[in-house]
């Protein structure tokens, strides 16, 4: 599983590239705080429903969660559908909040 860091991440961001991200977390913690990423929870991918995601299967996909786990999660079960790159973010939010704040 390939992973990136908050910081390479934020760098990407802050270029003003064009990501795919993909929040795994529950609805109220994307609605507490998220950077952007589109909410297809966990439950979501793990009983297969990814039509939404179905575009992205080509294109590079970074999962991101609260620390990392429920998103690596969800990076195995994507590869495992065929999604070519599935970027996992190290540490999750709790990484982002502890270098960048809210």
């Amino acid at each position: 599983m390939n992973t990136i860091t908050a910081e390479a991440l934020k760098s990407r961001l802050d270029k003003g590239e064009t990501l795919h991200l993909v929040d795994v977390r529950e609805p109220f913690e994307h609605e507490e705080f998220n950077i952007g990423g589109i909410l297809h929870p966990l439950g979501r991918i793990r009983s297969m429903d990814v039509d939404e995601l179905e575009p992205l299967k080509d294109e590079e996909v970074i999962v991101y969660c609260r620390s990392g786990n429920r998103s690596g999660q969800a990076a195995m079960f994507l590869e495992q559908m065929g999604f070519a790159n599935v970027i996992n973010l190290e540490g999750g939010m709790l990484a982002w909040q502890a270098k960048f704040g809210v």
